[in-house]
């Protein structure tokens, strides 16, 4: 889903990224702040405390974000899912977590938990107050921490995907009925209506004359359906893809090169002719690894005639890989967490087929046309 991130490090084994649009959002509400709102509410302050207040204000706002997808994140691994990263980005933050729930009640534990942190957030810099009423600025920080978090936490229980409230939802439906994938299909319904709403109401103000509301609501609005939109397409997906193994849709006749070809030759060669987006770089012993468009646009075009594709190539041992009878849809998943368009299927020591994106899409079509 991220592709450009910077890891900032690691909280109980989770690594936090930072997305480029983090930067983008963390300057506009600096500047928001520190230009608008505190000079209207605050005439005292000097220039450099509405800008060190704006910053510090947005930076503790996604730190509050921050622990608000760690509860979801502890609540996974308390229920046994890894999770990878959490990711902070223009709209707040996400949890990558490497499994559905299995159950309804597991859905709900995680789903709620969210809000729950942001709202005993809100009430604990309420509590601090009194024991910062000394100093202007932190009172003003405490306060507008409190109401961003009562804010986030009540906004996080809208019963639209893919909110908290939507995945409540979802698992309030699903234990009553025991269908996971009506219960999805309403949450999802619901989440775009939520920013049919949204979208509505930004414009409305735009028109209105508040332009930066507006167009941030819309923004926000635009978003919610896209995500809802793009979990009833995945869901669809997913049901025609039912139990349907990797074996079935990878490919057992891929490219192959060896890795004493220059990069020139391998663009001239296989690359242009065949428009291949990947090749098995063949070793001594077998297949050594695999190079891609993107590791060789990563090599500079002057060295492409002195470098060999065996130095450019992932080697592989460093590869993701899946099985041929691991489920389609979990190759996928794979796919998505790991940011890769194509998987070597591995079966013993050696590869025994290619999986790629357009792979599945062609499979699937094909289902589709035959009516499977």
């Amino acid at each position: 889903m991220f592709r450009h991130t910077i890891s900032i490090g690691r909280i109980f084994g989770i690594r936090i990224d930072l997305d480029y649009s983090w930067f983008l959002i963390i300057g506009l509400l600096t500047w928001v702040l520190a230009a608008n709102y505190y000079p209207g509410e605050f005439k005292n302050w000097s220039a450099a405390e509405y800008w060190l207040m704006g910053l510090a204000t947005a930076v503790m706002l996604f730190v509050s974000v921050l622990i608000h997808e760690l509860g979801h994140s502890l609540v996974a691994q308390r229920l046994g899912m890894s999770v990878p990263r959490i990711t902070l980005f223009i709209f707040g933050g996400v949890s990558q977590i490497a499994a559905e729930p299995r159950s309804a009640g597991a859905e709900f534990a995680m789903a709620v938990v969210g809000p729950l942190v942001s709202l005993g957030l809100a009430a604990v810099f309420w509590g601090l107050e009194p024991l910062v009423a000394f100093s202007s600025p932190l009172l003003a920080l405490t306060k507008y921490l409190a109401y961003l978090n009562l804010v986030l936490g009540v906004f996080n229980l809208v019963p639209g995907f893919p909110l908290d409230g939507g995945r409540v939802l979802r698992a309030i439906i699903w234990r009553f009925t025991g269908n996971y994938q009506r219960a999805t299909a309403i949450a999802a319904a619901t989440g775009r209506f939520c920013g049919f709403f949204l979208i509505f109401l930004g414009l409305w103000q735009v028109l209105g004359g508040n332009l930066l509301n507006g167009l941030w609501i819309a923004f926000i609005g635009w978003f919610l359906e896209s995500a809802a939109g793009s979990l009833l397409q995945q869901e669809g997906l997913k049901s025609l893809i039912g139990e349907r193994r990797v074996a079935d849709a990878m490919k057992r006749d891929f490219p192959r090169v060896s890795g004493d070809l220059t990069v020139q030759e391998l663009v001239d060669k296989y690359v242009l002719p065949a428009g291949a987006r990947y090749f098995v770089v063949d070793g001594t012993g077998g297949p050594a690894g695999l190079v891609t468009l993107g590791g060789i646009k990563e090599t500079p075009r002057p060295s492409w005639s002195q470098t060999s594709v065996s130095q450019v190539m992932v080697p592989l041992q460093r590869l993701a890989t899946i099985r041929p009878d691991a489920r389609l849809w979990s190759a996928l998943e794979k796919m998505g967490r790991d940011g890769v368009n194509q998987l070597p299927v591995v079966d013993g020591n050696g590869i025994v087929g290619m999986l790629s994106r357009d792979d599945v899409m062609h499979y699937l079509s094909v289902l589709q046309a035959i009516g499977t």
